[in-house]
């Protein structure tokens, strides 16, 4: 139902935009404010992009990346030859 009334109010819309553009005074009005708000849009978002850009801190190089990983691999792999360990001990007991 809502996708219905979105798509009639779409095609009202479009009906009402031509009607004023190629039929009354008011035609200049409209491109004026359509080609505004057009261009408002596109300036916003490269504006909030190059805002992301400014405030978003640099990531870490690949080579601290890298280091992090071995040591939890290292970590994990210390944990699970103690689990280990501790298994064979309990079946040689």
């Amino acid at each position: 139902m809502i996708g219905i009334l979105i798509l009639v109010a779409s095609i009202v819309g479009i009906l009402i935009y031509g009607w004023i553009v190629f039929f009354t005074d008011w035609f200049l009005l409209l491109l004026q404010i359509t080609a505004f708000i057009a261009v408002a849009g596109v300036l916003g978002v490269l504006g909030w992009i190059g805002y992301t850009l400014a405030t978003t801190p640099p990531p870490k190089p690949i080579e601290e990346i890298e280091k992090e990983l071995e040591e939890e691999v290292k970590k994990v792999e210390e944990e699970t030859s103690e689990k280990k360990e501790a298994e064979s001990e309990k079946q040689e007991k």
